[in-house]
């Protein structure tokens, strides 16, 4: 199966911008690919205003977020690959969400091992699960 995280960014982005709020993206300035200028980055770390008044051609596909924006009153290229945005969220509220994980594994063929999963082990014995209740 292809990656959730682009449907799921598109999907923020579109909510936010429905509610008239203003949609920012948090990405890994660490990963390979992403095209931000290095004064915009803090930490490892960047956040950058996707809303519709703030760039100009926001594209957002499976793969790459890209847009133009002036950082500093100098236009700049952006480009961001979807593994790299962390999380997606309204300025004035912070409503959003950080993006998941995609999982492990999810592109690949389903195994036709017919045998079904074994059963989890039991907890060794003599070890009860207790509740603490903390004031």
């Amino acid at each position: 199966m292809s990656s959730h995280r682009p449907y799921l960014l598109r999907a923020l982005v579109e909510w936010i911008n429905d509610n008239g709020m203003t949609p920012h993206i948090m990405v890994d300035a660490g990963v390979p690919g992403v095209q931000v200028p290095a004064s915009a980055i803090k930490e490892e770390r960047v956040v950058l205003n996707v809303a519709e008044r703030a760039v100009m051609r926001l594209h957002i596909d499976n793969e790459t977020v890209s847009f133009t924006a002036r950082f500093s009153g100098v236009s700049f290229p952006v480009s961001v690959p979807i593994s790299a945005v962390l999380a997606v969220y309204a300025r004035e509220t912070g409503q959003g969400m950080a993006l998941p994980d995609d999982v492990p594994g999810a592109d690949l063929p389903p195994d036709d091992d017919d045998t079904p999963p074994s059963a989890p082990e039991p907890p060794p014995a003599g070890k009860r699960p207790f509740l603490r209740v903390v004031k």
